[in-house]
């Protein structure tokens, strides 16, 4: 296989292990999705194309043309209970990781929180210890996380999240209500609705991701945080339950 050919094949592999589609690889290049199928079928790119595509893949030259770090390469679907408990017990710890995996740079970071680049620094190599993410001197930053990450079902983060944000989240006094939607309902469903119902809401989970993955190539101005909860239970409010008649307890 000629180096070219190798070249592409380890992009390939790299968009591969990723989850990444050539849209999403065009998109985060600025160019059209046949010219990227062009170029990886033919192999025939300049060097500034490579750089390009190395610095949307956030990997080196050095890195993509080395088949034992790409074999060897596992990305995080999920962290260790030890490496979330790190995250939880520093909120700066724990703001830093949620904003590199929403692809915030490092001018960014400094520009909008209160952390100066002598503390991004530590912080960075924190997090490069914990391996979550791959940190090179002065501002080589990649991600270690999956595009399917999800934080441990009743993990230290999702506990940190049920405690801090979620009544924070949903305190209706607040002054950004009216821009906002909110939406509680609640009534009596047969399986398959309920099962449709919880379909619907994983295709809008993964349209809300799809939608910050592609506005993460826009200016910081142009974006704005946003949260959802979309949840579904077997449930009824415990006041209610309480109400409830008593089986009668045979003869």
């Amino acid at each position: 296989m000629s180096g070219s050919q190798l070249v592409v094949q380890a992009i390939r592999d790299l968009l591969r292990a990723r989850g990444m589609t050539y849209r999403e690889l065009a998109e985060r290049l600025g160019v059209s999705v046949p010219t990227v199928k062009r170029d990886l079928s033919r192999g025939d790119f300049s060097l500034s194309r490579l750089d390009q595509i190395c610095e949307a893949l956030e990997i080196t030259i050095g890195d993509l043309l080395q088949n034992e770090v790409r074999q060897s390469e596992e990305y995080l679907t999920q962290l260790s209970s030890t490496q979330e408990d790190a995250l939880v017990t520093d909120p700066k710890l724990l703001l830093l990781t949620y904003l590199l995996i929403n692809h915030w740079s490092f001018d960014e970071i400094i520009s909008t929180y209160s952390i100066d680049e002598n503390e991004l620094i530590s912080l960075l190599l924190r997090l490069d210890q914990l391996k979550i993410i791959d940190y090179r001197p002065p501002r080589r930053v990649r991600k270690l996380t999956a595009r399917n990450f999800t934080w441990r079902k009743d993990g230290p983060v999702q506990e940190f999240f049920l405690k801090r944000i979620v009544p924070e989240f949903f305190d209706i006094h607040s002054e950004e209500r009216d821009a906002d939607s909110f939406y509680f309902v609640a009534g009596m469903l047969s399986e398959s609705s309920r099962q449709y119902l919880a379909n619907s809401m994983q295709q809008l989970a993964r349209e809300f991701d799809e939608l910050s993955r592609r506005d993460n190539r826009l200016s910081l101005g142009s974006r704005h945080g946003c949260s959802a909860v979309l949840a579904l239970r077997h449930w009824e409010f415990s006041d209610f339950t309480h109400l409830r008649r008593k089986p009668r307890t045979p003869a």
